[in-house]
């Protein structure tokens, strides 16, 4: 099996939920280059663009909580 590094954001903005935030999974966006044979490698790949994402995020994804995921394929 491969897995595939994508990212995304979790929350919308919607005025009347409460923060502003409306829990909406947003579209997928893919790395490239990013696939991998082995789930435990994938894994920590992701862990580790999170970490280093932290750092550059803009105040609006990091209040939209964009995070890097993995998906089979």
């Amino acid at each position: 099996m491969k897995y595939r590094i994508f990212r995304r954001t979790w929350w919308k903005e919607n005025p009347s939920y409460p923060n502003g935030l409306e829990p909406e999974p947003g579209p997928r966006h893919y790395v490239r280059g990013a696939v991998f044979d082995d789930e435990d490698k994938c894994r920590k790949e992701c862990q580790r663009l999170n970490r280093e994402a932290k750092s550059s995020l803009t105040a609006e994804q990091r209040r939209l909580s964009l995070k890097y995921e993995f998906e089979s394929f």
